[in-house]
């Protein structure tokens, strides 16, 4: 442990209960008093949040809201503007977070990797060899944490107001989000049988110990304590009350990938890189940290696309970042503003819990679970590859002794030792994990293993200077760390395994899916999907079942189909559902991204980390697609079957095992 110095002020401010709104919750306004409360038996003081009778999936129904003009300048009297997300009160005035529902959102039937007069006609799904769900980006967050950027989301209208990873109203309700999750996956567990479930990372969002207990918590089906001030009195305010989860069903085994919010500083700042930034003590004591725009880029950077200096930025006490004062109906903020315009440094409850965990740490809570299996995956790793990078967390495993399917956990975000100054969101391996991986596919193949991998970080699909890119650390000026692979060799290697059947990410926050053909002149068996998870911190706030499957003539089907938490009406939940309607009603990201493959930045500057399987010809791809739905305005949704050929050695093997 790090030494613990200027910590708890025990004269910490507490935070006056403002009056209660009770207002009744009804379909068509956000509001934040519940009206579906449980109380458990056990305690008076326990709520539990049933989720609805009715469990449906996107294939059955759709939700469905407007979608009005974006409002550029705040104050108009027509709707909010982005700057103005943080007026949660005004969201049932302007009919933000309203929604319906609408019709179902069909499985589109893929066939990009398959031979082109391939049409999957009289082709039946034989024997099912897997049958999981994938979580991701769940950034389970304090709200009431003193080292936020909050401010931002409302200062800065050109790069802090689309970012709802810094402030978003869902802020409130994660805890509850994934609690209703968690419900909806037991529930289709009995007609889906899952086999098991993959979180994709950034579990929680920013580090630390509290937040990644309560995800812990939440799948073992503990009592969830909201409130991380010292004012208990806050425990009566509707999103702060505890609460009992329901826990994962006890017969379906979960692993673990881990992210970059799980491993950095608002997944973007290595904590202990610079100790004169303090950044481990700003978790714990009892100030609103001042810190300066982390999301400004350098301008005219001569190392893009390494774009920010947030060593630099964390150095200028420019502006208090705020928190939000759990003790108000609507979270308000508080604290947040210019510093110049506050006659004193604003206070906020210290608390320890809060405490930034290391890489080994964040793994070692793993082990302290009551769901299996313990460890959740980091009980697999190999040590003698551990011995070689501290903290490596990658591993293998097979769902079934007797079906030849192997899921390859990878570990593709970055190493907090690296010292970038950039923003660590990119994607990224050691050379210890290039070899790692090298003997996992190796071996794979020899065995006739299907594999599907599972990273956080997906390849190819960030646009240039996103910051979600591979990371092309030989532009950045700080790096002490280097990318042991380029994107190029790395999709190369995966295709030529030619057993590799789907890549697995979340980070996006989106629900792509993406076809890596097969390389010119080589046969359809040597391409591979790649299917991203959307998060549940923004909208649409789905996961993602998948099916996979030995079609009777020796292909694979994956069935991918998003899923829509089954939350009850009046329920946290809920309002973590409408709230995230709301933000991208109002801030309008694009959450069906599909960016132009360009092969040099600014026309001058060489792309490395753009897809290497397509022209650099400023086109976008064609095997990226979403979903259409009559009467559904907008959808951020895709389900589809996709199909992969296998080569004669894998269609031999399986022949043995699954004869016709």
């Amino acid at each position: 442990m790090n030494k613990l110095d200027d910590v708890v002020d025990k004269t910490a401010m507490n935070f006056a209960a403002s009056r209660r709104m009770f207002m009744k919750y009804s379909v068509g306004s956000i509001c934040l008093s519940y009206s579906g409360i449980i109380f458990s038996a056990s305690s008076p003081r326990r709520a539990t949040y049933p989720i609805s009778d009715e469990v449906k999936t996107t294939v059955d129904r759709m939700l469905s809201f407007s979608m009005p003009e974006i409002l550029k300048q705040p104050g108009s009297g027509k709707g909010l503007a982005p700057t103005e997300l943080h007026r949660v009160d005004q969201y049932s005035k302007f009919g933000y977070g309203n929604y319906t529902y609408g019709p179902g959102l069909p499985i589109q039937q893929r066939f990009d990797l398959m031979d082109v007069e391939y049409t999957g006609k009289n082709i039946n799904r034989v024997n099912r060899l897997s049958s999981f769900f994938t979580i991701s980006d769940i950034h389970l967050t304090d709200k009431q944490a003193g080292n936020q950027l909050i401010a931002l989301q409302q200062l800065d209208s050109e790069f802090g107001a689309p970012m709802t990873s810094i402030y978003s109203p869902t802020m409130l309700t994660t805890t509850h989000v994934l609690d209703a999750v968690v419900q909806t996956v037991n529930a289709l567990h009995v007609t889906s049988g899952f086999d098991f479930g993959l979180s994709l990372g950034d579990t929680c969002n920013s580090t630390q110990y509290n937040e990644t207990r309560w995800y812990l918590d939440i799948l073992d089906g503990k009592v969830i304590y909201p409130n991380t001030s010292n004012d208990v009195s806050q425990d009566t305010i509707s999103y702060q009350q505890p609460f009992q989860a329901a826990g994962l069903s006890p017969d379906i085994p979960w692993f673990q990938v881990n992210g970059n919010h799980d491993l950095f500083m608002i997944g973007s700042v290595a904590v202990d890189a610079d100790p004169s930034l303090k950044l481990r003590e700003s978790y714990i004591n009892n100030r609103i940290w001042a810190v300066g725009n982390m999301l400004q880029p350098i301008k005219g950077s001569p190392y893009f696309p390494c774009l920010f200096d947030t060593t630099s930025n964390l150095k200028s006490p420019d502006f208090y970042m705020g928190t939000i004062n759990g003790a108000s109906e609507y979270g308000e903020i508080i604290g947040a503003g210019p510093v110049n315009t506050f006659g004193k440094p604003p206070l906020n409850s210290a608390n320890l819990n809060r405490r930034s965990l290391t890489k080994k740490e964040w793994i070692r809570e793993f082990f302290n679970t009551s769901s299996l299996p313990k460890g959740h995956g980091y009980h697999l790793v190999d040590p003698l590859y551990a011995n070689e990078e501290p903290g490596f967390s990658c591993y293998s495993f097979l769902p079934k002794e007797d079906i030849p399917l192997r899921i390859i956990v990878l570990d593709n975000v970055q190493d907090p030792k690296d010292q970038s100054h950039d923003i660590h969101g990119h994607g990224y391996l050691s050379a210890t994990r290039v070899k790692w991986l090298r003997a996992e596919l190796m071996r794979s193949q020899k065995r006739n293993e299907l594999v599907i991998i599972a990273s956080h970080v997906p390849l190819a699909v960030a646009p240039i200077g996103s910051e979600m890119e591979w990371w092309e650390s030989s532009r950045d000026p700080n790096a002490k760390l280097h990318n042991a692979i380029t994107l190029t060799d790395l999709i190369s290697e995966i295709q030529a395994n030619g057993n590799v059947i789907c890549l697995l990410a979340g980070h996006r926050h989106v629900n792509a899916i993406k076809a890596f053909k097969s390389p010119p002149g080589a046969p359809p068996e040597y391409g591979f999907w790649q299917i991203e998870t959307s998060s549940l911190h923004d909208f649409p706030q789905q996961f993602r079942t998948l099916q996979v499957y030995l079609n009777s003539d020796y292909t694979i089907s994956i069935v991918a189909i998003n899923i829509d938490p089954a939350v009850r009406e009046g329920s946290p939940a809920e309002s973590g559902r409408r709230m995230s309607i709301a933000a991208q009603q109002i801030i309008q990201n694009d959450i069906r991204p599909n960016a132009p493959n360009v092969e040099r930045a600014f026309g001058v500057i060489p792309v490395s980390s753009m897809d290497p399987t397509r022209p650099q010809n400023n086109t976008t791809d064609d095997s990226i697609r979403y979903g259409e739905v009559v009467g559904v305005p907008y959808s951020a949704s895709y389900n589809a079957e996709l199909f992969k050929s296998l080569n004669p050695t894998m269609v031999e093997a399986l022949k043995k095992r699954f004869p016709a």
